[in-house]
């Protein structure tokens, strides 16, 4: 989840609101990546989920990272809930999952370098603790009522109203992991196309990184319930969005939607503010009920951005949300798939080829199919296992037209990164896959199993 906005003033114009999104525009020199990904923590004597505070606690990873690591804290309400380092942030999904939020980088290779940096020093400081960190889409074995809320006011508020407006909700907060990647656009123009292919393949990323196969202790019928969880949150603010395939879609088509989803809260001096379920609309006339005659600062802007949740988003980039969160070759398959997409223009528009012939009803039923069945999924005469090796192909392609080298020059490209996932094209089996078979196989059903052979 996102960390409260600054800065930008108040909103005079409505033309501002599209503005913010098209300052995201930059050169292709400028464009970068960044990778986002969280996991779940817990007591390695107990295996049970760790706490927000004590011995073996959030706080007290948190604190060996500040404390070693050199990271600087991020504190609410007098708890430290987040830290910052050379452009990068950890902070607290509400479960108590912890999400590195990567700098923007030039290169996957930097990326992964930084990914690897990570998960080094939060195993340093586990290690000390008797903690442990494992990569799934969903908390396999733990309940709800296991899971604890972190001190955060934006996730009480939406704790309070996730049962108003869907049954998943509650279950996202604590119980779901995933991995994600950002990535920059040039213009208008460009930020359709990309958004467009984004929407349309996320059930490729969902089908391919699917790996959350199990709930309560036994498999759930899905490879990503992680995904099947994100159906029926909030239909407000997740999905497919299917207008922004739309003919004249762009920033001010965005900007409609976004004032038609109701708020969550607005952030004052510390202090989030309840506006559960108010209209940005109102604000923009200064009627909110939460702060009546007042009118919104662009970082209010930029903070209800955050609470749109469909599979791809706009904030000043794109953001692709489809994966379930894994094991470490996955947290660098992810931004080399996208990468390879979205940053080579022949790459894009093959991939776009690919996608313009579906109507809405296909990319839903494609979405829904890769939750339940990963690879094996298949929508009338579109299979994904075939689907995903020719995207992946084009990703291969577009990474190696990018040319990015890596290890002093030692690595000509890029493309190495999409191994993991060749792997599962050539087998058909995608993590979920892998995990059913220990769960029938060696474990014998004994799911605690999971925690010693795929912790980071």
């Amino acid at each position: 989840m996102s960390i409260p906005q600054s800065g930008g003033g108040q909103i005079e114009r409505h033309e501002q609101l599209a503005e913010f999104m098209a300052d995201g525009c930059k050169p292709k020199a400028d464009w970068r990546i960044g990778t986002e990904h969280e996991k779940f923590g817990y007591c390695k004597d107990t295996l049970k989920p760790i706490p927000y505070d004590g011995e073996r606690s959030v706080r007290a990873v948190l604190e060996g990272l500040r404390d070693v690591h050199g990271w600087s804290p991020v504190e609410e309400g007098g708890n430290l809930i987040g830290l910052e380092k050379d452009g990068a942030n950890v902070s607290l999904e509400p479960g108590g999952q912890l999400e590195l939020s990567g700098a923007p980088l030039e290169t996957i290779h930097e990326t992964c370098d930084e990914v690897n940096e990570h998960l080094r020093e939060v195993k340093d400081v586990a290690d000390k603790v008797g903690v442990g960190f494992i990569g799934l889409g969903a908390a396999p074995v733990w309940t709800h009522e296991q899971m604890p809320l972190m001190p955060k006011g934006r996730y009480k508020l939406m704790d309070a109203y996730m049962q108003k407006v869907g049954t998943m909700g509650r279950t996202m907060m604590r119980r779901t992991c995933t991995v994600q990647v950002n990535l920059d656009f040039a213009s208008e123009a460009d930020m359709v196309q990309k958004l467009r292919v984004a929407i349309a393949l996320q059930p490729v990323a969902t089908a391919l990184f699917a790996n959350s196969p199990f709930l309560d202790g036994k498999p759930n019928g899905h490879k990503s319930w992680r995904s099947r969880v994100w159906r029926d949150l909030d239909a407000d603010r997740t999905g497919m969005v299917p207008f922004v395939f739309d003919e004249g879609f762009g920033f001010e088509r965005w900007v409609e939607y976004a004032l038609d989803v109701p708020m969550y809260f607005v952030y004052r001096d510390g202090e989030y503010i309840d506006a559960l379920g108010q209209s940005f609309r109102d604000f923009l006339r200064g009627e909110l009920p939460a702060l009546p005659g007042e009118k919104p600062q662009m970082s209010d802007w930029a903070d209800h951005l955050t609470t749109l949740f469909p599979e791809a988003r706009i904030k000043k980039f794109i953001e692709m949300r489809g994966a379930d969160g894994g094991p470490w070759r996955r947290l660098c398959a992810l931004p080399a798939f996208w990468v390879g997409l979205m940053y080579d223009q022949t790459a894009l528009d093959a991939a776009w080829d690919l996608a313009k012939g579906w109507d809405a009803d296909t990319r839903q039923a494609l979405r829904v199919s890769a939750s339940e069945q990963g690879l094996q999924a298949r929508v009338g005469d579109v299979q994904m296992r075939e689907l995903a090796r020719e995207v992946v192909a084009i990703a291969d392609a577009g990474l190696r037209a990018r040319a990015r080298p890596g290890a002093g020059g030692m690595v000509p490209d890029e493309t190495h990164f999409l191994n993991a996932l060749k792997e599962s094209l050539d087998s058909g089996q995608v993590p979920a896959d892998e995990l059913l078979g220990r769960y029938e196989g060696d474990w014998d059903g004994d799911l605690n199993r999971i925690y010693a052979d795929y912790s980071y």
